[in-house]
């Protein structure tokens, strides 16, 4: 997975493939509409203030075109006092994302390759969208033992079982996991290795996770037993990821409680997990699109549109999970108070 997705000039990320939009693979909530970046700006600015409106850095990984941070910049320019206030870095390792993203954003921007290249102690807020399920997992199914699932060729790609390493045991076991005989899944060690290294690194301020995934107690059930493991490619969903090698992306969903505990470890607490629906809903996305529309700016025909994706389709499919270090427990505007504390609930399990 790590091969097809990144390898240098030829992966997937690497190569300069349309990947996002009508002639790409498949659509993020950034490029169907900037109002999306209009919602994630509202609850960083909230973030800004919870923290004494000071310098406030936006760490953002994988920018994919820019057009996230593009449109969160545009809408953070209306309070002058946030914008000044503003560090915007983005991490990432593909040159022609980045070129991509550089093309669009000249300004209040700097690109890395890893957060550990940011000098300074960090305070404000890391934010990811659709990054996560990206990142090469581990193939796992349990015989009489874990075993984990290795590939191999002659002729053609064909599997291997070896019996799984201690990491991946240690994973199933510290999230109380007990997978059925013949169960087959991804460990995401990556991702837990990911959200260490950014409360390591992290004083002060939050984390938003947008992706979508589940708690451990969802992402396990019985119908989960081949995994979650799927391609896209030419908008088509597919299994095979021995096809359409580097012009494929390839994804996994995310287990959302394997970030909160590992987090715990780390002095991450769970502020909570929404659908992205009602996360934009508890930001005003309706009366905003109501406002707009007001003033010519959107069709009637067009906001329902919007509203079907980004409240229904990606909306329910989508989740937001966010963090927070060495900030006092207070409710943020994104986060429905009920349900979000019955999925933190949730997710600890």
């Amino acid at each position: 997975m790590e091969t097809c997705l990144y390898y240098p000039g030829m992966g997937y990320y690497t190569s300069p493939r349309n990947k996002i939009g009508k002639k790409g693979d498949y659509y993020t909530s950034s490029y169907v509409t900037p109002v999306f970046g209009v919602m994630i700006a509202r609850q960083l600015e909230e973030m800004w203030k919870i923290l004494g409106q000071k310098k406030f850095m936006v760490i953002e990984y994988g920018a994919g075109t820019g057009f996230l941070a593009c449109d969160i910049l545009n809408s953070i320019k209306c309070n002058c006092k946030f914008y000044d206030s503003l560090e915007y870095y983005i991490i990432e390792k593909s040159p022609v994302m980045r070129e991509i993203e550089k093309s669009i954003l000249p300004e209040k921007v700097c690109w890395y390759n890893s957060i550990d290249e940011i000098p300074g102690e960090i305070s404000g807020c890391v934010l990811s969208n659709e990054l996560l399920d990206n990142f090469s997992v581990h193939q796992v199914i349990m015989d009489d033992e874990l075993m984990e699932i290795f590939v191999d060729y002659e002729n053609n790609f064909f599997e291997v079982l070896k019996p799984a390493g201690e990491l991946l045991k240690n994973y199933l076991s510290e999230l109380g996991v007990s997978l059925p005989k013949s169960y087959r899944t991804e460990i995401n060690l990556e991702a837990i290795s990911w959200i260490k290294n950014i409360a390591d690194r992290m004083k002060e301020g939050f984390v938003i996770t947008i992706d979508y995934g589940y708690p451990s107690r969802e992402l396990y059930r019985s119908y989960r037993n081949r995994g979650t493991l799927m391609c896209y490619y030419n908008h088509a969903v597919g299994e095979n990821p021995f096809q359409h090698i580097g012009e494929q992306d390839i994804t996994a969903h995310v287990n959302f409680s394997a970030l909160y505990h590992e987090g715990k470890k780390y002095g991450l607490d769970g502020c909570g997990l929404t659908d992205q629906a009602d996360f934009l809903s508890n930001l005003g996305i309706e009366e905003y699109l109501e406002e707009i529309k007001l003033h010519d700016q959107l069709s009637s025909q067009k906001e329902l549109l919007l509203k079907k994706i980004l409240l229904e389709d990606m909306g329910r499919k989508f989740k937001v999970f966010i963090q927070r270090k060495g900030v006092v427990e207070q409710e943020l505007r994104g986060l429905a108070v009920q349900a979000a504390k019955q999925k933190t609930k949730e997710i600890q399990t």
